[in-house]
């Protein structure tokens, strides 16, 4: 097992890949370093000694500076370590396309829908328009469990807080996910559930959802009838009818659409479990597959690696738009743009925000980025898009699945047991936290640092996906969990 790694040749810091004892002896490129300090795992030590207010150098860019003298074999942390992040940016377009190798598609068991798209489940989804329903959306799918049967995978209720009470883009971004919701492909058959006097009522949605085939989206106004269990029941007997006969036929793996995310991250996940996602993503577009990055604060300091690699001209701009849009968002709340890491970030070993960003923006791979797209559109060209969406877990990997992905991978060095609307991949960046955590995670990529390769380890991600877009469960499905949250910009009423 590797002990510690310089990720880049240009920096000047190197990252203990397990605990590191004071005195121990480290040799990189042939130059001996004596410890000064215990190294935690995912920790950082300086190569060399850094001068007060020098850049400090990891994954090939600045991570911040000195704010003091730091010696050689110091331990580099928030303690001796600032971020250099500013607020509102201009930016310089600097095409650096990269070229992928195309590689033959690959097969996987999915649903062809109806309007040409695929989905990985077939499921009865219960979308309510406002949280008044919640309960009673809970309520039926205890009730219509017993429905389920070959073909019919599962029946699931998406309870929120939001859909009345609520003005502007706050009451846009509700009536935009939970139609994005109703149309994606994952669910054969949808109730719409709503109460009859909220803001979001159906025939508000109704207007955001656009065609839809009557036999495979149903509405149920309570408030229109005596009994809404009873009148749900006799729909979600209509809609089982409808989706059982559905079968699962063989698709090209260009059809899938991948959704990237990261959270509870240590600083072991920009070198394995990111790194993998983003091997991961070159195959899939190789194959003429589509993944999707979100979580825009956490790409502030590595932006410009993700600008200079748009297609266009114009993705470059929408681009700037998307990161200089977030930072106006913050600054309208008289917020500071850099309240991050998280105290597990900290705690894992990651400095700045600059440190986080930089293994962040790993999962993108080095495809070119051939999309951008706003909260709650749906994805519209192949290959790798950029979706605006808060870091926030929950949020971000709900808007991934409202803009079309069928799955999300979402790497973490802490652990997390929450899922979103589409099979979540829990991937583990260090091995302690997959055998800790065998009930929350799916995929270790911990091994990078043990025995394996990242190309070894992304081929079997890779084939572990096409299992479960066939019909494999994951964790957080075993368990019967099934989460959604929508960004909250707004007012409440």
């Amino acid at each position: 097992m590797q002990e510690y790694i310089r990720i880049n040749e240009r920096d000047t810091v190197a990252v203990a890949l397990k605990p590191l004892s004071k005195g121990t002896k480290v040799v990189i490129d042939e130059a001996e370093i004596i410890l000064l300090e215990d190294i935690m795992q995912g920790h950082k030590f300086a190569l060399r000694s850094l001068e007060e207010n020098e850049a400090i150098i990891k994954y090939g860019f600045p991570i911040g500076t000195a704010k003091e003298f730091i010696g050689k074999g110091t331990w580099v942390h928030t303690h001796n370590i600032k971020t250099t992040l500013n607020d509102i940016l201009s930016y310089e377009y600097e095409k650096q396309i990269p070229e992928l190798e195309p590689r033959e598609e690959r097969l996987f068991l999915g649903y062809e829908r109806e309007n040409g798209k695929v989905g990985v489940r077939n499921e009865i989804w219960i979308i309510p328009t406002v949280g008044c329903m919640n309960n009673v959306a809970t309520a039926i799918e205890k009730a219509a469990k017993d429905l389920i049967a070959e073909g019919l995978e599962d029946i699931v209720a998406f309870p929120h807080p939001y859909g009345c009470s609520q003005m502007g883009d706050d009451q846009e971004n509700t009536r935009t996910i939970l139609a994005d919701l109703i149309n994606h492909p994952n669910a054969g058959g949808v109730l719409v559930l709503g109460l009859g006097c909220e803001n979001s009522n159906v025939s508000e949605l109704k207007k955001y959802i656009g065609e839809y085939n009557p036999d495979r989206v149903k509405f149920l106004v309570a408030q229109e009838v005596e009994d809404e269990m009873e009148a749900a029941r006799t729909y979600l007997e209509e809609l089982a009818a409808y989706v059982k006969p559905m079968k699962r036929v063989a698709v090209s793996s260009s059809h899938l659409i991948i959704g990237m995310k990261c959270g509870g991250s240590d600083g072991l996940s920009g070198i394995t479990a990111n790194s993998i996602v983003g091997e991961f993503s070159d195959i899939l577009i190789s194959q003429g597959g589509s993944t999707m990055l979100t979580e825009v604060p956490e790409m502030f300091g590595a932006e410009t690696l993700l600008m200079n690699r748009c297609e266009t001209e114009e993705l470059f701009h929408k681009t700037v738009s998307l990161i200089n849009d977030f930072k106006e968002y913050f600054q309208s709340y008289n917020l500071s743009i850099y309240e991050n890491p998280s105290p597990g970030n900290k705690q894992g070993g990651i400095s700045t925000l600059e440190d986080k960003s930089l293994g962040c923006t790993q999962k993108s791979g080095s495809a070119p980025i051939k999309g951008v797209l706003a909260y709650g559109e749906p994805i519209q060209v192949k290959g790798l898009n950029l979706l605006s969406a808060p870091g926030n877990d929950l949020v971000a990997a709900t808007a991934l699945a409202a803009s079309g992905a069928q799955i999300v991978l979402f790497t973490t060095g802490r652990g997390t047991p929450f899922a979103c609307p589409v099979p979540t991949v829990k991937i583990s960046s260090n091995s302690a936290l997959y055998a800790k955590k065998g009930n929350w995670i799916d995929f270790n990529a911990g091994s990078v640092i043990e025995d394996k390769s990242i190309k070894e380890v992304s081929e079997e991600l890779f084939e572990y996906v096409l299992r479960v877009a066939s019909g494999e469960k994951v964790k957080s499905e075993e368990a019967g969990f099934h989460d959604m949250a929508i960004f909250k910009k707004g007012v409440t009423l």
